[in-house]
């Protein structure tokens, strides 16, 4: 009798113990069911549609997110640059190549939580489409770093990881037509601080 009961307390706390984890696992880590990874970039094209997976329904009311619609735009994310090394705030990184398929579009870098840095004052937070500096075959470049440099220049302040936020608006990359060429601009480390 108490080898049956002790099992079933077992058992109910691998239960709940593994319940637990798992969801704290999926709204907090996983990226979700229908990610779309172009190059560093991932975005989510069913976030904010009723096609939306449970769990990304669940982080967004977590973070209070309010997703786009798949008329309005879709976010993508960067957390590494192109040899997979995480983005830091420290470091200095060139965002370089060819605008998105969009008719707008934004950057910014984010904390973790995706919460947009401060880059203190007489900075600017983000940067968008019909402020970049081209060169003259339509190609841009974007300086992301603590300290001032020439050209586009993203701001970023502070130490720890980050995360850059590329929103594209009125964009048919999210489609699944697959007439759209999806190229992203590389994130690329040229110097580091820590």
């Amino acid at each position: 009798m108490l080898r049956n009961v002790f099992l079933a307390l077992i058992a109910l706390v691998i239960a709940v113990g593994g319940g637990t984890l798992s969801a704290w696992y999926a709204v907090n880590r996983f990226d979700g069911f229908g990610a779309l990874s172009i190059g560093q970039w991932t975005g989510h094209p069913d976030a904010g549609t009723s096609l939306s997976d449970p769990y990304a329904k669940a982080r967004a009311a977590r973070e209070g997110a309010f997703p786009l619609g798949s008329a309005e735009g879709l976010a993508f994310y960067a957390y590494s640059d192109d040899q997979g090394k995480t983005l830091d705030r420290r470091c200095t990184y060139k965002i370089e190549g060819n605008s998105p398929n969009s008719r707008f579009w934004t950057l910014y870098a984010a904390d973790r939580a995706l919460t947009a840095l401060e880059p203190g004052a007489d900075r600017l937070p983000a940067i968008h489409s019909r402020q970049v500096f081209r060169q003259e075959d339509g190609r841009f470049i974007v300086n992301v770093s603590p300290k001032a440099q020439p050209g586009n220049w993203l701001a970023t302040a502070g130490s720890g990881r980050m995360v850059l936020v590329m929103t594209l608006y009125d964009t048919p990359v999210g489609s699944n037509s697959g007439l759209v060429d999806m190229k992203f601009p590389a994130i690329r480390r040229t110097s580091c601080d820590g």
